[in-house]
């Protein structure tokens, strides 16, 4: 079974929910074309999204154009209903770096059409998650350093503290919106440098070069 978030200290939670949060990097949604908003812009992937590190990842046959955006993780330990910001890293399993795999081609057309992205973000194996590092291994998750490297390439780079909205801040709106459950997590935004992938691509992400992904593109 793929859909498990699997902790560095042995703990296995099944993967719920997976929340992403768009534009939450100032130079990502500049080069997308896009604004800042004034409120979080959400969107959701299935659990059957999720895919361990070391899995092959096939780009969907009616694709062309499928991109990588390198995120923080954050991985929910217990339920969690209109949390304030203060209250929120209570509920936190752990972290980890994810890729939100997009396919850029369909995901034009449907902006265009003003029709849903499902189809360019949340189809199967779309949302690759390293092993989980728990909660007190991380001193600080507004100061993360993510990165992706393409066969051996260094494509993106950001630091959480960079982000729009913090942790703490997207846990709390999440929380009022949908509720939160355990095994529900938060792919926290991208910083610039996305791009697109293709077959036989070797990808490795880092937190903090403590954890890596590592994906390989079918």
């Amino acid at each position: 079974m793929s859909e498990q978030f699997i902790h560095t200290d042995g703990t296995i939670i099944p993967v719920g929910v997976i929340y992403c949060i768009g534009r939450n990097y100032a130079e990502h949604a500049k080069e997308m074309g896009s604004e800042l908003s004034s409120e979080p812009v959400v969107f959701i992937k299935p659990a059957t999204a999720h895919a361990m590190t070391g899995s092959k990842v096939p780009i969907p046959n009616y694709s062309n154009n499928m991109h990588h955006e390198v995120e923080l993780v954050v991985v929910i330990g217990k339920d969690c209903n209109n949390v304030s910001e203060s209250e929120a890293m209570e509920y936190v399993s752990g972290f980890g770096v994810g890729i939100d795999f997009t396919l850029r081609d369909v995901q034009a057309k449907a902006k265009q059409s003003g029709l849903p992205w499902a189809t360019a973000k949340s189809f199967f194996s779309s949302a690759p998650v390293s092993n989980i590092v728990p909660l007190d291994k991380i001193e600080d998750a507004d100061n993360c350093h993510i990165e992706l490297y393409v066969n051996d390439n260094l494509v993106q780079s950001g630091d959480s503290s960079d982000m729009q909205r913090s942790v703490a801040q997207l846990i709390s709106y999440i929380s009022h919106v949908f509720r939160l459950r355990k095994g529900d997590c938060i792919f926290t935004g991208t910083p610039q440098g996305v791009g697109p992938v293709s077959s036989g691509d070797k990808l490795m992400a880092k937190l903090n070069d403590v954890i890596t992904l590592d994906i390989e593109i079918e």
